[in-house]
């Protein structure tokens, strides 16, 4: 497991999308680059809301995915 920042993980776009950098799952959702998204939930995390949003996340990287794990 590694700590790291919201930034590293999604591209915030001007029109307010995020788009991940690379494949990521959440929950049992997986996706990757080319994928934005506004106000949807994964898993049951939306990413723009102000308590996941921003946030440092907890990962676990297994092969060529990184799972996010958990919201500092």
């Amino acid at each position: 497991m590694a700590r790291v920042n919201f930034d590293s993980i999604f591209i915030k776009h001007t029109d307010g999308s995020l788009e991940p950098r690379q494949r990521i799952r959440v929950g049992g959702v997986t996706f990757g680059p080319g994928v934005r998204f506004q106000n949807t939930s994964f898993g049951g995390i939306n990413f723009h809301d102000p308590q996941f949003f921003n946030r440092d996340l907890e990962i676990k990287t297994d092969n060529d995915t990184t799972a996010i794990t958990g919201v500092y």
